[in-house]
Formats: structure tokens, sequence, C-alpha cells
């Protein structure tokens, strides 16, 4: 190989800064997008994770209701499926860790009984993506959006 062939021959295979720019904008390109569409389907899992989380209360608090001859007051609220409440004497403990109680935005599950929406037994619901209650987001053991 001549000094000629050699130096042409590096050239070509070396990439310029100029190419490698633009290698490195394209790719973070496409980490944003996939950033944002992953964004969108955290907030779906959520939603799913939240209805399965009530499904799951609210067996407890028909077992709870089974054992104990009524469902907890509102006042003694959910916490009454990890913890005795005071006055009750058949008591089975139905869910195993307070972190079942919360919501996925680190919320609370609220629980009213009498409930609102369920007026002969109880109402649990999360407040949803937007953390405020009666607001459209909200989840709840209800079939009617909130108002």
């Amino acid at each position: 190989m001549t000094p000629t062939m050699k130096k042409s021959h590096q050239r070509h295979a070396a990439f310029t800064l100029l190419e490698i720019m633009l290698v490195v904008l394209i790719i973070g390109l496409l980490i944003g997008m996939g950033v944002q569409m992953m964004g969108g389907r955290i907030e779906e899992a959520k939603i799913v994770r939240a209805r399965g989380d009530i499904e799951q209360l609210k067996t407890g608090l028909i077992m709870y209701s089974s054992t104990a001859g009524s469902y907890p007051t509102t006042d003694q609220g959910l916490k009454a499926l990890l913890t005795k409440p005071e006055g009750v004497r058949n008591w089975r403990q139905q869910v195993e860790s307070p972190s079942r109680l919360v919501d996925p935005w680190n919320k609370d599950y609220l629980y009213v009984f009498p409930g609102t929406r369920n007026p002969k037994s109880f109402d649990i619901f999360s407040t949803g993506p937007d953390m405020l209650p009666n607001t459209a987001d909200d989840i709840g053991n209800w079939e009617s959006p909130a108002t």
C-alpha cells in the first residue's frame, strides 16, 4: 500500500465530529419519544393497579363484615382491616401491610360508610392522578364517573 492510499483509507474509516453529533442527536430524540410514550403507559398502569387494589379492599371489607357483624365506621376507616378497632369482638386482619391502604399516587385510599355513591354499603376510592377528591378521574367501587 502506498502512503497516499493508506492516508486515503484512514480518512474514510473515521467518523467526523459532525456525524457523531448527528447520531447522538438522533439517539436523544428516540429516547425522548420513548420516555414520553412510557409516561402514558405508566399512568395507565397506576389506574389499573388502583382498580385492583380497590377490589381487594372491597373483598377485605366484606370479610370484615362477615366476621365483625358490620362494616367499619367511616372514622375507623380502612385501618380496621389492618388493626383491631376498639369495641370489635370478632376481628380478623384482612390486610397484611399498611402499604396496601395507599394508592399508586402515594395517597391513602378513602373510605365512607355508608357510602354516598353506594348508600346501602360503602365507598372506597382513590382521588386518582389529579389527587383531588370529587373529580372525574376519581377511581372507586362505583360505576359512574365522579361529578
